[in-house]
């Protein structure tokens, strides 16, 4: 079976938690978009961990964990984040890399840095991590795919083809200095020393595992708002966060996909650019930003202080049927329980009148929140395993979100430890 486990916002909803909860059940995990642009945060007997491009699978010993073609693949980065998980102590997992990924080359993070410079004050908060690039690259046709690593003919004459595109832009455009094939050939033969041992047709070793009955996780970066056809446009990412295209990243037909576990945090947090309807600001911003998280909320690539805001329950239950949820794991709720009242968005006023549907952005941009206010709990829920025993107000406030966004909340995560889970 193949389980999908995606975010119904903009990111940093705890899939990673989720991911390493539900790999002790699994076989295979697959990172299926995506780049080292995003983090999944990850707490477990080993200590405290920031995994970017691993997937989130990578501390058990009985799996096998895969980067699938659809993921953005910064080799250096790889051999770097597997080798540090090593020297902390965690034993080598066992990785695949699919030979039709695409690698992210160092130009690729040059250019996304040249492009926010010259944007200036428009630009959208990148995280400089190339993905932009990288992605317009693959779809312009100019990128390369691992496998065309072990052929230098071949390599050669796609590398001079990126040269002569690139130094144009490079030349005219961002004033910088020019690409030089000769060094770019020096830099992939080092890839392909550093990627040989884990290069497989992943799409083919995965047929297998079907056939064998083998459970899957597939594991999706950031979340609905930041889908490139779905989201918040302009300000998304480049390749889609939907469960849908899991199936294309990861190279397993779409009818495969049984289960789609969508991940949603108790309140709104999102970094960069872009509408956010429930936003607050000032002190109480700030008091949610330290409480939220396990350690605050903080980009775990970035570092930058995230956004924050009161849950957004039109944004949430739009996330949750893009993404075709089964069920939804809510998360973080624990980080609420300092609050007297709790506010939650449920609907948006736009031009006088008030909308339940989330709109494409042209309307987004023109919302205001309408908030439901609901009574807090005033106590710590951590430590708590069954879900009778959580206080009267903290079950109310799940399951009034669980009535508005129309899927069942399965899971309820209390704590940022593996072990801190209410199962409903």
């Amino acid at each position: 079976m193949v389980r999908a486990i995606v975010g119904a916002n903009w990111g940093d909803e705890g899939k990673g938690k989720v991911t390493d909860m539900l790999a002790k059940e699994s076989d295979i995990i697959i990172r299926f978009q995506g780049g080292s642009n995003a983090g999944h945060t990850i707490i477990n007997e080993y200590g405290r961990f920031a995994l970017h491009l691993l997937p989130s699978g990578v501390f058990y010993h009985h799996t096998t964990s895969i980067i699938g073609n659809g993921v953005a693949l910064n080799i250096p980065y790889f051999v770097n984040e597997l080798n540090s998980l090593v020297e902390a102590g965690v034993p080598k997992p066992r990785i695949l890399v699919s030979d039709r990924a695409q690698i992210l080359m160092p130009y690729h993070v040059l250019f996304d840095q040249y492009e926010e410079e010259r944007l200036g004050g428009h630009s959208f908060g990148s995280t400089k991590s190339g993905i932009a690039p990288f992605y317009s690259d693959k779809y312009a046709k100019i990128g390369i795919q691992v496998s065309e690593l072990f052929n230098t003919e071949v390599l050669r004459e796609r590398v001079e083809k990126i040269c002569l595109l690139k130094n144009v832009m490079l030349e005219h455009l961002y004033h910088k200095p020019l690409l030089d094939a000769d060094e770019i050939m020096k830099t992939l033969a080092e890839y392909r020393d550093m990627i040989t041992p884990y290069v497989c047709d992943t799409s083919a070793y995965l047929h297998e595992a079907l056939k064998e009955g083998k459970n899957i996780l597939l594991e999706g970066q950031l979340g609905s708002m930041k889908d490139p056809d779905h989201g918040i446009y302009p300000t998304v990412t480049s390749s889609s966060t939907l469960a849908a295209y899991g199936a294309i990243g990861a190279g397993i037909p779409p009818y495969e996909i049984k289960n789609i576990t969508v991940v949603v945090k108790a309140y709104s947090s999102a970094v960069g650019a872009g509408a956010f309807v429930s936003e607050i600001f000032d002190e109480e911003a700030e008091e949610l930003r330290k409480r939220g998280g396990d350690k605050g909320e903080y980009g775990a690539t970035t570092g930058r202080p995230r956004r924050v805001g009161w849950l957004d329950c039109v944004a949430s239950r739009y996330g949750c049927r893009i993404q075709g949820a089964t069920e939804v794991v809510l998360t973080v709720v624990d980080a609420l329980g300092y609050l007297d009242e709790i506010p939650i968005c449920v609907g948006y006023e736009i031009d006088g009148k008030i909308e339940k549907d989330f709109p494409a952005t042209e309307k987004l941009m023109r919302a205001k929140p309408v908030w439901k206010v609901l009574p807090g709990w005033k106590c710590d829920i951590r430590g708590i395993r069954n879900y009778e025993d959580l206080p009267e107000n903290c079950r109310n406030y799940v399951e009034t979100i669980e009535q508005e966004l129309g899927v069942h909340i399965s899971m309820v995560s209390n704590g940022p430890g593996r072990e801190d889970i209410i199962h409903r």
